[in-house]
């Protein structure tokens, strides 16, 4: 690949999808104050300082007053490409930012996933007209704050595999009770296995008017000796556990 774009600047044509939001942008902010002066001295192009993201340093590049242009343009530029090497690309998502002084609110553009080789623009970000409106907040005592954000995608994701297999198999479990009616409020009864997966952690409420799933069996009838379901002290408890699938993770 060659030292080009991976993706298409923007056109007057295309529509910019605009946003409002409360919080600032992250990574850089810049304010431009008197800035009748770029249009009353025919300024065309400003370039920010560099600011760092991902370990890469980049620029703003505003285009204020092109030929035949009733749009500011913003340009997000990589800077000292010079040290990395040959077909190198870049992936950032990357948005910009204008604060509106009336609302206290930012309007943005909707993040795009760039593959930078070079820089990349939105050239209808906002229109002369509507920035300069002081109606619209945008710039109050001849000033405006415009932001960007600039977050690399690095290809460091965290891949998982997942194998599931359909085995749909019933498992029971036998457990003798001793000593159920001095049993303590919260009681953990002895890990098991199946499928080759542990199974514990059930707790039992002796206080509470039922246990198990909910009104499965009410302590009354438990403890009644003439349900026979304790005998000198003692209870059976069978556990049967239906195994769907099992999940292997890699």
């Amino acid at each position: 690949m060659g030292n080009c774009l991976c993706v298409k600047p923007a056109t007057n044509d295309e529509v910019t999808t605009l946003n409002t939001r409360e919080a600032p942008p992250a990574r850089f902010m810049i304010k431009i104050e008197s800035f009748s002066v770029l249009e009353k001295y025919g300024i065309k192009k400003y370039e920010t300082k560099l600011f760092v993201a991902g370990d890469y340093k980049w620029r703003l590049i505003f285009k204020f007053n092109g030929k035949d242009s009733d749009y500011i343009s913003v340009n997000l530029a990589m800077a000292d490409t010079t040290s990395l090497p040959t077909n190198w690309e870049v992936n950032a998502l990357f948005s910009v930012f204008l604060f509106n002084e009336i609302s206290g609110n930012y309007l943005s553009s909707t993040g795009r996933t760039l593959c930078f080789q070079a820089k990349w623009g939105i050239s209808n970000f906002i229109s002369r007209k509507v920035l300069s409106d002081p109606s619209n907040g945008y710039i109050i005592d001849d000033s405006c704050v415009f932001g960007a954000e600039d977050f690399v995608v690095k290809r460091e994701a965290v891949i998982e595999r997942v194998l599931l297999t359909n085995v749909n198999t019933y498992y029971n479990h036998a457990l003798e009770i001793l000593g159920f009616t001095q049993l303590p409020q919260r009681w953990v009864f002895e890990e098991f296995d199946a499928r080759g997966q542990k199974w514990y952690n059930f707790f039992f409420s002796i206080s509470s008017s039922s246990w198990g799933r909910p009104v499965h069996i009410d302590l009354a009838t438990i403890n009644d000796p003439n349900k026979g379901f304790i005998v000198k002290y003692c209870c059976l408890l069978n556990i049967e556990i239906n195994v769907k699938a099992v999940a292997q993770v890699s």
